[in-house]
C-alpha cells in the first residue's frame, strides 16, 4: 500500500495535492522526485523555464537541473505551504520527499519550494493560509523581508488620522 494518494488539494483549489493514507513518522521517505537531467545551459536557455508560468527545476550541481515537468512525476503534486511538513533532500542526482514531523493521515503533504526574494517574487502568490503564511512563495530564510514589510504597511494603515 502507498502511503500517497492523490485527491484534490486543499492548497490550489484548481489542481490536486498528494494525502497521506496513514499516520506518518518524521523522517520518512514519502517519494522520488523524478524528472529528466539537463544541462545547465538548456535550462537557462530555454524559454520553458522562465518564470512566467509554473517550472519544476531543481539545481542537482553546478553542471546540472533536474526538470520534473512530467506527468509521470507524482511527486510535482505536492504544494507549497510556509508551514511545511516535507522537504526535499538530495544525494548525488537524486531527489526525494522526506517527512520533516510526523503527519497524520489525511493530511496534505506541503514542501517549502525555495523560490528565491527578488524583484520578482510578488508573481509567486502563496495559498496556504497557514499562520505564518507571508503572502508569497518564498523561502523560510527570505519571508522576514516581506513580513517586515507587511507589518510597516500595517501600522501605516492603522494610524488614527
Amino acid at each position: 500500500m502507498k502511503i500517497y494518494a492523490i485527491k484534490k488539494s486543499r492548497i490550489d483549489k484548481k489542481g490536486k495535492g498528494l494525502y497521506a493514507t496513514k499516520n506518518i513518522k518524521k523522517g520518512t521517505k514519502i517519494i522520488d522526485y523524478v524528472g529528466k537531467l539537463i544541462t545547465k545551459k538548456k535550462s537557462e536557455d530555454s524559454s520553458k523555464y522562465d518564470n512566467k508560468k509554473p517550472i519544476y527545476l531543481f539545481t542537482i550541481n553546478k553542471k546540472y537541473d533536474l526538470d520534473g515537468d512530467f506527468s509521470w512525476n507524482i511527486a510535482g503534486l505536492i504544494n507549497h505551504s510556509c508551514d511545511n511538513n516535507c522537504d526535499y533532500e538530495g544525494k548525488g542526482l537524486k531527489i526525494w520527499v522526506k517527512a520533516i514531523r510526523d503527519i497524520k493521515k489525511g493530511e496534505e503533504f506541503t514542501c517549502d519550494y525555495g523560490f528565491g526574494f527578488d524583484k520578482n517574487y510578488k508573481q509567486f502568490i502563496c495559498k496556504c493560509k497557514s499562520k505564518n503564511c507571508c503572502g508569497y512563495i518564498v523561502r523560510a530564510e527570505s519571508r522576514w523581508r516581506i513580513n517586515k514589510k507587511f507589518s510597516m504597511k500595517n501600522k501605516k494603515t492603522n494610524k488614527l488620522p
